[in-house]
């Protein structure tokens, strides 16, 4: 069988896969968060925080519990790292420095997982587990619960009250996230991925000489990193490494993981609105999106333009060549259509187009499909924007689901969809300007500046994921992109709950003759279009001399 048959076959699987669960599973979602029945696990978690399960906050009280709990999330994150000495299991590991700590710890607790240090050297495996593993759920849960937070805004009527953050955050955890990344942590063992508690296994190579393989709890991270839409990994070569990721079928799990929420919370947000015809108009623009890409990836790298990848027959340096070009450029759009940051290939080594592919998955907002939660809030975002431009062009004010969209709505959405922009061009800007960044920098030119902007649109969108050429462990790096971690996640996250809160309040109007329908192929053509043009016109600049420029070249 062909590389590329081999692809097409693990696409196939996987569109089947995520088909038959899609409709159980995203109508199970729509329970979870709307069930009056709490779990005893659950109550005890109430008493714990002191907190009554059974009352509703307004968008102010749940953003604060947002922020509160991220950012006490943040402090004990990095107090682990700096005590790490006198931990369990750190094998003589010492304390993690400040930067490299603070930019860990906003990392992690932000849904990013951007990593600056070798992990397998760095940290012991109680801080992987009790720190990093314990935040890859939270984070998400975090996310999925400011995403159904929207949702109930726009399916309420006169009601301020958008949920508890503290149940949705619980349930995201106790019902979702946990039982599955279990399940799948036994599937990941059973295909040969590595679970243990050693620090290594002491082997002879070849040449004779004594050496160590590292190894961890690796399976049970992976599990929940994927499923998460985080992307950290114990190991630093991450899902690219043989005890992360073993074989194609394994492959097919981890990516099956990492789109398998974002994809079925379309259809939670067509049966909580109470038309699934919505969701399914959402779904479709982010199917077409992923598909889009996906063949490009396919494209560029199985039609290289340089004398090594021609000689080669495709751009395979920095693919495992279990994996090869396809599942590797599947890997690749699943992971940066998401926010998972997590690689089974070296980004840094793809064609220019190639390459620049993933880089705009980050730059349309991650929307194709997202990240856990976030994913489907941002491209509700993105649709409001769309009807505002459709109302402004026919003189109507505009509405969705019922929902007039006034000044405060369209403001809302608009700083969400803003704050990414201003933080990845300011950041890319700033380092640019100094002269260390060029001194971190492997390649010069077209490919640099791609370098470093793909670090940025990496932690502004919360993905993690890197083109490996840039050295960003300098104190500039770890704080710029801390900040541009924290500003990235918290900002439109506001920006949403605000939105909801406003929405919330509103009574629903009926449907009238000028109302434009959400449902159908003219507005999903439209969102699409949306999506593509503030991208376009917010990086066509940046991208034309990074990427675009290298693929002329």
């Amino acid at each position: 069988m062909s590389p590329l048959s081999v692809g097409l076959v693990q696409a196939g699987l996987l569109v089947l896969v995520i088909a038959a669960v899609h409709r159980p599973f995203g109508d199970y979602l729509a329970h979870v968060y709307t069930s009056d029945r709490h779990w005893r696990v659950e109550r005890a978690v109430y008493r714990l925080v002191r907190v009554d399960g059974d009352s509703r906050q307004r968008w102010a009280g749940y953003a604060a519990g947002v922020l509160g709990f991220s950012f006490a999330s943040i402090v004990l994150l990095y107090l682990l790292q700096r005590l790490q000495p006198w931990l369990p299991l750190s094998f003589g590991r010492g304390p993690v420095d400040p930067a490299t700590a603070f930019n860990t710890a906003v990392s992690f607790a932000t849904n990013t997982n951007w990593q600056s240090y070798v992990p397998e050297q760095t940290l012991g495996h109680t801080a992987q587990m009790a720190g990093l593993t314990v935040q890859n759920f939270v984070s998400a849960a975090v996310g999925m619960a400011v995403a159904i937070a929207l949702v109930r805004g726009f399916a309420a009527s006169a009601d301020e009250r958008i949920g508890n953050v503290w149940v949705d955050i619980t349930r995201g955890v106790t019902r979702v996230l946990l039982p599955i990344a279990f399940a799948a942590a036994v599937l990941l063992v059973a295909l040969g991925g590595a679970m243990s508690l050693a620090a290594g296994i002491h082997v002879v190579g070849l040449d004779g000489h004594a050496h160590t393989i590292a190894t961890a709890p690796v399976a049970s991270q992976e599990a929940i990193k994927e499923l998460g839409t985080n992307g950290g990994g114990v190991l630093n070569a991450n899902s690219a490494h043989p005890f992360a990721n073993p074989d194609g079928a394994s492959n097919l799990l981890e990516v099956f993981l990492i789109l398998v929420i974002p994809i079925s919370l379309t259809r939670t947000f067509g049966t909580l609105v109470g038309d699934r015809r919505q969701g399914r108009a959402l779904l479709s623009v982010m199917v077409a999106l992923m598909s889009l890409t996906l063949a490009a990836v396919w494209w560029a790298e199985s039609h290289p333009n340089g004398p090594a990848t021609l000689a080669a027959g495709s751009a395979l340096e920095g693919k495992e060549t279990r994996f090869g070009v396809f599942l590797s450029g599947l890997f690749a759009v699943a992971t940066t259509g998401t926010s998972t940051g997590a690689v089974n290939s070296m980004h840094d080594s793809y064609t220019g187009l190639g390459g620049g592919v993933p880089l705009l998955n980050m730059l349309i907002g991650e929307v194709a499909p997202g990240g856990v939660g976030a994913g489907l809030y941002g491209i509700l975002v993105l649709a409001v924007i769309a009807v505002f431009l459709a109302g402004l062009m026919v003189g109507r004010t505009p509405e969705y689901l019922g929902k007039k969209l006034g000044r405060r709505e369209v403001t809302a959405a608009a700083v969400s969809v803003l704050a990414m922009p201003v933080v990845v061009l300011l950041g890319t800007g700033t380092a640019l300007a100094l002269p260390d960044t060029r001194q971190a920098m492997t390649n010069g030119g077209p490919h640099g500046l791609s370098e470093v902007l793909y670090a940025f649109a990496s932690a502004g969108n919360n993905n993690g994921s890197a083109f490996g050429g840039l050295t960003a462990t300098s104190d500039f790096f770890q704080a710029a992109l801390g900040v541009a971690m924290l500003l990235g996640r918290f900002v439109p996250m506001l920006a949403v709950l605000m939105l909801a809160g406003s929405v919330a309040r509103q009574r629903r109007v009926a449907e009238t003759a000028g109302t434009l329908p959400t449902t159908g192929p003219l507005f999903a053509g439209l969102l699409g279009g949306t999506v593509v043009l503030v991208a376009a016109l917010t990086f066509l600049p940046a991208l034309a001399l990074g990427p675009i420029a290298e693929a002329l070249a």
